[in-house]
């Protein structure tokens, strides 16, 4: 008696079987999730909830708490019942055991064991259906009936009372079976459908896993490459520096000796010319005019042309010549430079502009790269759906038909309207501006004029993220000129902008690898 008391207690009291995944209301009272989720819906719009239970009312919709506790012990009493697993209803009528229900009467709204449904009426009223726990949605909610019928004008199932003297009288009507079937042959058809997108869905995740892996074995075989390729670098450049710091050290030991030998030669001659000086003095003093004129001749000690010839010595004999070292290793360095440009170079997914953000009456093209106008009398700007929070980007911009336009790149989170929200106006956006014939680059309503002759067939905007530098170039036929560079912190993500009076105006995203020469 006390079990059959605690089998009552798993009961949820809307469905009167046993719970199934039980959640609490805040009053304290459980429901299977699906039965109080019904409940509630029914209450939808009446201004007021309340628990089925004990008719506590909430203002809001009241939160489904799911109660573990609850939801363990019915595990585990389904664990302890092996034979009732397969439907887990149990017979309405016997209350002192646990006996699975063979047949469920949609009538009286009961399940019965085999040995009740022996008992039970036989009347055809008593409907008999397969153990469901759903009995009251088998019975019209109007005149409380067995539903049999189908309308398939209101698309609803009604019972004979709904066709007699309900509101669905003279409406066209299916037996439950028949519709049940023209069901079943819409859902075949939309399964098929489904089992068609699934093995698509399938092939394609196949197709990518086999190109993740072929990615994988890829990167693996470069990254084998590029850690060779680094290790043969890093030797080179390691005989090379030393190669170079000893040519340098044997020069400047050339240099030195060269440096000291001249010196010494220079020490000799300093002291003979200070005899010759101190002779000279001594003849000076003589007052025997016999003795200074037949004294020989000193002769010029200073501008002979051996004297030039021993100087122009000591001046080459001292030089330490190491340019064309320099120049070599500065040639070296930008090789490294370009190499670096070119594998930073990120290619990923196509610049496109954002509908949402275009102002009135501007015009983008179907694939989202170019934007146009067809009137001049406003101002116009778009941005880029996609943003960048870090590494290096690139892209173009090509401008036709028109002299007055700004390119750059913005957070989003820019202005929409007034001149403040122009591209170049504000804080949150950087642009190179044309007006007329005149370029400059902005950025917080700062304006920096670029030399006179600057042209620009086509903008380069470079964007290194993590650096804080955004670079603008100006790509004229074949060259590629440094415009200016901001360098600055990035604290949002970062979109490409465009403002254009009239004219079109294309984007594209440069390729990897692409040279940016900086001329």
């Amino acid at each position: 008696m006390a079990s059959a008391d605690l089998r009552q207690e798993l009961d949820c009291s809307i469905c009167l079987t046993i719970y199934t995944d039980p959640v609490t209301l805040r009053c304290g009272h459980n429901f299977c999730r699906g039965c109080i989720a019904g409940a509630l819906n029914a209450e939808e719009g009446s201004g007021a909830y309340t628990c089925p239970e004990c008719r506590e009312e909430f203002q809001e919709r009241p939160a489904l708490i799911r109660n573990i506790t609850l939801c363990n012990i019915v595990g585990r009493f389904w664990s302890t019942l092996p034979d009732q697993q397969e439907t887990g209803i149990i017979c309405s009528y016997c209350i002192h055991s646990l006996v699975p229900a063979a047949k469920s009467c949609l009538m009286c709204e009961a399940h019965l064991c085999d040995n009740h449904l022996r008992l039970h009426s036989k009347s055809p009223e008593h409907v008999l259906s397969d153990p469901t726990t759903v009995l009251r949605k088998r019975k019209c909610s109007v005149h409380n009936r067995i539903l049999e019928y189908y309308c398939t004008e209101d698309e609803v199932c009604i019972c004979e009372s709904c066709c007699l003297i309900g509101e669905h009288r003279g409406h066209e009507l299916e037996s439950l079976d028949e519709a049940s079937e023209k069901r079943k042959v819409k859902l075949r058809h939309v399964l098929q459908k489904l089992r068609t997108k699934r093995a698509a869905a399938e092939k394609k995740i196949r197709s990518l896993q086999e190109h993740r892996r072929e990615n994988k074995e890829k990167a693996a075989g470069v990254t084998e490459r590029v850690n060779a390729l680094f290790r043969d670098i890093r030797r080179e450049l390691e005989d090379l520096e030393k190669e170079v710091l000893s040519y340098i050290s044997r020069q400047e030991e050339r240099a030195s000796l060269s440096v000291s030998d001249l010196i010494r030669k220079l020490e000799i001659k300093k002291e003979e010319l200070s005899r010759k000086m101190c002779h000279i003095e001594d003849l000076c003093n003589v007052s025997d005019p016999v003795t200074v004129i037949q004294e020989p001749d000193t002769g010029d000690v200073c501008d002979t042309e051996d004297n030039k010839r021993r100087h122009t010595e000591v001046h080459y004999g001292v030089y330490l010549d190491v340019d064309h070292i320099l120049g070599a290793l500065h040639i070296m360095s930008n090789m490294i430079t370009s190499a670096k440009n070119r594998v930073y170079m990120e290619e990923d997914t196509d610049m496109v502009l954002d509908r949402t953000t275009a102002g009135f009456n501007i015009l983008v093209s179907g694939d989202g790269k170019s934007a146009w106008v067809e009137q001049n009398r406003f101002q116009y700007q778009i941005i880029s759906t996609r943003g960048f929070t870090s590494g290096r980007h690139c892209w173009d911009a090509e401008i036709r038909n028109t002299s007055n336009w700004r390119v750059g790149m913005c957070y989003p989170t820019i202005e929409r309207k007034g001149r403040q929200s122009y591209i170049g106006e504000n804080n949150e956006s950087w642009c190179l501006h044309r007006h007329n014939y005149r370029y400059s680059v902005m950025h917080d309503g700062i304006e920096i004029s670029l030399p006179e002759f600057t042209l620009c067939e086509r903008v380069r905007i470079v964007v290194d993220y993590d650096a804080g530098q955004l670079s603008f170039y100006s790509v004229y036929f074949s060259s590629t000129r440094h415009l200016h560079t901001f360098n600055t912190t990035f604290t949002a993500p970062l979109h490409a902008a465009l403002w254009l009076l009239k004219g079109n105006i294309t984007i594209s995203r440069v390729k990897s690898g692409a040279e940016i020469d900086d001329v």
